[in-house]
């Protein structure tokens, strides 16, 4: 029986020219397009050896997806590698101040001196499948919202534990564009993940906020770890040989990984949403906490390494938002894509097989207003989960204890069997990133924004724990009151709380914990209205993609949702502006032009010594007569593509993905081909690093290039 998916394509597929290189495509979609298609796009690899749907695998199944990003293998003996910003949790677990690893890099040197972690684990993919007909079976014919919503869910959860009977198996069920189909990913899950390599900061994160997202970029921004089963290097099904001759001007290739969130399928108003209210919410609270990272740190090395991973989240962030904001308002991208939803609207009337469309579309209108009503409340309370400790902890507490006395499969994701080791794991390692004087201000700053709320949006659990605390000293005595009466914060007391039942944490009388269940209840009620809406976007939002895939008459790759996907380009420069050109590449020479000596432009000496000799390397670029450090792509990439394997047309790594061009961060909401680049660290630059900084003769013998 033919898959739903290729049902679908084959309903839209048309012989087209693509605008681009645009597209994030499912190991599915690239079988369903054919060998032409993918020859076309410079890659002479027969079909199969990308994607064989009966043995489960091919060259897709080496992007490996990892906390938040995705890398790839690159021997046989488990060496992986994917960007240095996607380790930092590891390099902050070793760290201390008299050996800052963040800072100064690592290298072991025998496979006994690689660093363990312990809560960094790895999904390598072994079977995808088509599970949509099984989802909508399970929808009852006269579903309202709320039981479509808990049909979803219940049937995912289902899916999901019959695939994970099989030990050592994750598995992860995805929805496309609202529910116009479902797929379920099987992973082979690894928790003995080992640090192998990662260079200075200052090669890594060359430029530092300066650079990021901008071109040129100097950065090198690799790791190396290793994978482990039963204390063994695990042997992965395929790896990418690392190409000695890198890529120019021209080359064809692609991005395998994860990427985790894009909004294509959306229509105008839910992109005026995120415009107008997402980004600049989370650009502003950003800016605040990210001063409170950075006054702290400036005090204290021990407090600068607690609080590094969390610093450099937080400004990537920040300064996304900043660019999505610019972009989609230079690109005016809600206008265009307002004019776009007018367009399927008029093409609709005169197609009665897609008369529920329009259903669809002022349907979705309508959900968002409803949540424009509440939205700077909800938008406090979401973020409670990567917030201060002294909120964070006591309302996952609680809700772990909540959850708990449910059946698992009516528990909430996050918190059934299945995930308890890592949240174990999260527990204890949470701890090294708490300081209190840190914490209190992010608290503060929050607290700040809960207590400003309008009157029809209040949080009535922040209201009465803070019920006269008019002025700014009354708020910090009374957060010092918190934090002095609590035991959160003691990592014993915390663990023991996390097994306890809820009757018996409320007898603790803990007043952080009896917030936390105050918050927990608001949360509840907040997914209660989110549960609905979720059901209605799951009857509304497929209709109206219908027909916006039918209008298009092309193939249309889905929204990215953290599942893996493959995009195609060429290596390619652009013009950010009129008057400018930039080139696709960078060097070695451009990273020592850039050099003051200041963060965070100061080169380790090991890199300025051996860049006396870099033009007679053998890592060379012979075009450009210096070694390559990074280059410039029109793949379509998004956040969770950090770490992404960068492939030539014969398979071979050329590449690890970091980044994306500043004039291309909006991206997320369409693709502009003149701007659409991804920034990629040449793998040349890290066999330079390996080969003439570090000297790492057994890497290199690993890799097939000694």
């Amino acid at each position: 029986m033919r898959s739903v998916i290729a049902i679908i394509l084959t309903t839209i597929l048309i012989p087209v020219t693509l605008r681009g290189d645009e597209g994030k495509w499912t190991p599915q979609q690239v079988l369903e397009q054919g060998q032409a298609w993918v020859t076309a796009r410079g890659f002479g690899l027969p079909l199969d050896r990308l994607w064989n749907a009966q043995a489960g695998g091919g060259l897709l199944a080496n992007a490996v997806q990892l906390p938040g990003c995705s890398g790839s293998f690159i021997s046989a003996d488990g060496l992986l590698v994917t960007n240095h910003h996607c380790v930092v949790s590891i390099l902050q677990e070793h760290s201390t101040p008299q050996a800052n690893l963040g800072k100064d890099g690592y290298l072991a040197r025998t496979r006994a001196d690689e660093k363990a972690s312990k809560a960094y684990r790895i999904q390598v993919p072994r079977a995808f499948r088509d599970v949509t007909r099984e989802v909508l079976a399970a929808i009852p014919a006269s579903a309202d919202d709320v039981a479509r919503f808990r049909a979803v869910d219940a049937a995912e959860k289902s899916i999901v534990a019959a695939c994970e009977a099989k030990p050592q198996t994750r598995c992860q069920f995805a929805t496309f564009d609202g529910g116009l189909f479902f797929t379920l990913t099987e992973f082979e899950e690894i928790s003995d993940v080992r640090l192998v390599y990662a260079p200075p900061e200052m090669v890594a994160n060359y430029g530092g906020e300066v650079d990021n997202w901008m071109w040129p970029r100097h950065s090198g921004d690799f790791a190396l770890l290793r994978a482990y089963v039963n204390g063994q290097p695990y042997a992965p099904r395929y790896w990418f040989p690392v190409s000695t001759e890198g890529v120019k001007p021209g080359d064809a290739v692609a991005v395998l990984g994860y990427p985790g969130r894009s909004y294509r399928s959306f229509i105008a108003d839910e992109m005026a949403e995120r415009e107008e209210k997402w980004f600049p919410a989370v650009r502003d609270l950003n800016a605040d906490w990210i001063r409170v990272l950075e006054q702290a740190g400036a005090q204290s090395t021990t407090v600068a390494i607690a609080v590094e991973d969390e610093l450099r989240s937080l400004e990537n962030t920040r300064k996304n938002a900043d660019g999505q904001i610019a972009g989609l308002r230079r690109g005016r991208i809600v206008e265009k894509q307002r004019a776009a939803d007018a367009r399927v609207k008029a093409w609709v009337a005169s197609r009665p097989e897609h008369a529920s469309a329009i259903e669809g579309y002022e349907g979705l209108a309508r959900l968002n207003a409803e949540r424009l009503r509440s939205w700077d409340r909800d938008f406090l309370l979401d973020v409670i989960a990567r917030g201060p400790r002294a909120l964070r902890w006591p309302t996952q507490i609680a809700r772990r204890a909540g959850e708990s006395l449910k059946p698992d499969a009516e528990r909430e994701p996050g918190y059934m069997d299945r995930d308890i080791p890592r949240l174990r794991d999260q527990v204890e390692r949470d701890q090294k990133r708490y300081i209190e004087a840190v914490d209190k201000a992010l608290l503060r700053a929050w607290l700040r924004r809960a207590l400003a709320l309008p009157a029809d949006q209040r949080i009535t659990a922040v209201d009465e724990a803070f019920a006269g605390a008019t002025d700014a000293a009354a708020l910090d005595g009374r957060i010092d009151q918190l934090y002095a009466a609590s035991r959160v914060f003691d990592l014993a007391t915390r663990k023991a709380m996390f097994d306890e039942r809820p009757d018996v944490l409320q007898a603790r009388k803990d007043p952080l914990m009896a917030l936390g269940f105050a918050l927990d209840a608001e949360r509840l009620r907040l997914k209660t209205r989110r549960d609905a809406a979720s059901g209605a976007t799951l009857r509304l939002r497929p209709a109206w993609r219908r027909a916006v895939i039918a209008e298009a008459g092309r193939p249309v790759a889905p929204d990215a949702n953290s599942s893996l996907r493959v995009t195609f380009g060429r290596v390619e420069g652009y013009t950010p502006r009129e008057g400018l050109v930039a080139l696709p590449q960078t060097t070695l020479d451009g990273v020592m032009q850039k050099h003051t000596g200041q963060d965070p432009f100061d080169v380790p000496a090991s890199v300025q010594r051996a860049h006396a000799s870099a033009r007679a390397s053998r890592w060379r670029d012979v075009t450009m007569g210096q070694v390559p450090v990074d280059f410039l792509a029109t793949a379509d990439t998004t956040g969770g593509n950090s770490g992404s394997p960068t492939i030539d047309g014969k398979g071979r790594l050329v590449g690890v993905n970091f980044d994306r061009v500043w004039e291309n961060v909006a991206n997320d909401f369409g693709y502009n081909p003149e701007i659409a680049r991804n920034v990629n660290a040449d793998i040349r630059y890290l066999l330079w690093l390996l080969d003439d900084v570090e000297h790492a003769t057994g890497l290199l013998k690993e890799l097939g290039v000694q």
